[in-house]
């Protein structure tokens, strides 16, 4: 049986949100870079499509983080191995680049071309699962983790998304998003499960 476990892939709404999430300064600086300093109201140039980009940018950066801190739950495992991977965040910042850039959100043609863009650069994260490699994430405190870990006999290595380091022999409980890409809900009572582990 070669059934998928749809468990283990991440929803295409919730990556798309951890994606807008992970662009949301990008969108706060084109909106700033879009703002008149001429008009009285204090208003960008196009001020329907820039107050659009903004609740996209506050409500996918709210959502991803509010969701972040509402995992408790998870498998408890024991790490073995653990190596700090959050510098592979700073891949992201590639498309920061437009910022320096000229970009009219009034002109369809720029918003067209980046909207293929960043259409291409969301399918990519999307099939590769790598959506969590996010800035937003880095910026309140979150880091990625190259781990091994136990649980019982078996041993697994993936990705842990966790907001505190990963202690060797430690439990953790940690929720699973799909192969190779977990959250470490919250480090376990060691003492009880080391008990029952031993």
């Amino acid at each position: 049986m070669s059934t998928v476990d749809p468990s283990l892939r991440l929803r295409p709404w919730a990556s798309l949100l951890l994606f807008l999430s992970a662009y949301s300064p990008l969108i706060l600086i084109l909106i700033i870079k879009d703002y008149d300093p001429i008009s009285p109201d204090w208003l960008p140039r196009n001020p329907v499509l820039g107050g659009f980009l903004l609740f996209v940018a506050i409500a996918s950066s709210a959502a991803i983080l509010h969701s972040m801190k509402e995992i408790s739950g998870g498998l408890p495992v024991v790490v073995t191995k653990a190596a700090n991977k959050s510098g592979d965040m700073f891949g992201y910042t590639i498309p920061y680049m437009l910022s320096f850039l000229k970009v009219d959100l009034g002109d369809w043609q720029t918003i067209t071309g980046l909207l293929i863009f960043l259409s291409i650069l969301f399918v990519m994260a999307y099939r590769t699962q790598t959506v969590f490699v996010n800035p937003i994430l880095a910026l309140a405190g979150y880091m990625l983790i190259d781990a091994t870990f136990k649980r019982g006999d078996h041993e697994m290595q993936a990705m842990v998304v966790t907001r505190a380091p990963l202690l060797i022999g430690k439990t953790y409980q940690m929720e699973r998003l799909s192969h190779y890409l977990y959250v470490a809900a919250v480090q376990d009572k060691s003492k009880k499960l080391g008990g029952a582990n031993e």
